[in-house]
């Protein structure tokens, strides 16, 4: 088996690219992933016998998987996609929505204590009342704001 491998080895790389990675033959490729394959056999030690990393070769194990056992497209290459989308398009009229309730006004609980004693109790007052109520309480004049 080993010496299988080590003459698969001697046919695998072919070329070198202008970066320095290997062009491998494919025909020694395929045989190499088969060899692989088999039972008992152990990925690392069939990549070092060749002399290449054994991310490379299991990569190659699993392109030959995904493809059915039939040649894989080396890395690199530009696959082409059919021309027809299986997708349509499809136009949505927006539906028209009910119309949403009115909010309920919002609601204060004032208490107002005057310096002279005067107390002023109002329970669920709406905002623009107690904004109103304020605004006069601000112009009185009492006996405190007179003292010197």
């Amino acid at each position: 088996m080993t010496e299988d491998i080590e003459a698969i080895a001697r046919r695998l790389v072919v070329g070198h690219k202008r970066d320095g990675r290997s062009i491998y033959d494919p025909q020694a490729r395929d045989e190499l992933v088969r060899a692989s394959r088999q039972p008992g056999v152990s990925l690392a030690r069939i990549a070092r016998t060749c002399g290449i990393n054994a991310n490379v070769l299991s990569n190659w194990v699993r392109q030959h998987e995904r493809n059915g056992g039939g040649h894989g497209s080396p890395a690199g290459d530009v696959v082409e996609m059919p021309a027809a989308s299986a997708f349509l398009a499809v136009q949505l009229d927006p539906a028209p929505s009910p119309p949403l309730p009115p909010l309920p006004a919002p609601t204060l609980d004032v208490q107002v204590r005057l310096p002279n004693g005067v107390m002023l109790d109002m329970r669920i007052a709406d905002v623009d009342e107690a904004a109103k109520l304020i605004e006069v309480l601000g112009r009185l004049r009492c006996s405190a704001s007179t003292k010197p």
